[in-house]
């Protein structure tokens, strides 16, 4: 039997000094400590990119984070947006553009 595609997808860039600062670490330990597959990548313009997939409240969950960022991180803003979930994802990691 196939696994159900997960509840909700969000993606997101993140804008601000969020490269350099353990961004994509505090990501990562977020995502999964929340149960979300997907990835986070450092873009060539600065920004910060992520995907994540799972339960709608642990994504809402996860935005918030996104907003407040890791320790040392300034977020400037997040330009969020949810989409239709694929279940492509079987962990959540670093994905390098």
């Amino acid at each position: 039997m196939d696994n159900p595609l997960p509840e909700s997808r969000l993606h997101a860039i993140v804008h601000g000094r969020v490269q350099g600062v353990n961004f994509r670490y505090y990501t990562t330990r977020t995502a999964r400590r929340l149960g979300l597959t997907g990835w986070v990548a450092n873009r060539r313009d600065g920004t910060v990119e992520t995907v994540a997939e799972g339960p709608r409240a642990a994504l809402e969950e996860f935005r918030a984070f996104l907003r407040r960022g890791s320790p040392a991180s300034f977020v400037e803003r997040v330009e969020a947006h949810w989409e239709t979930p694929s279940g492509e994802f079987k962990d959540f990691g670093v994905r390098y553009l």
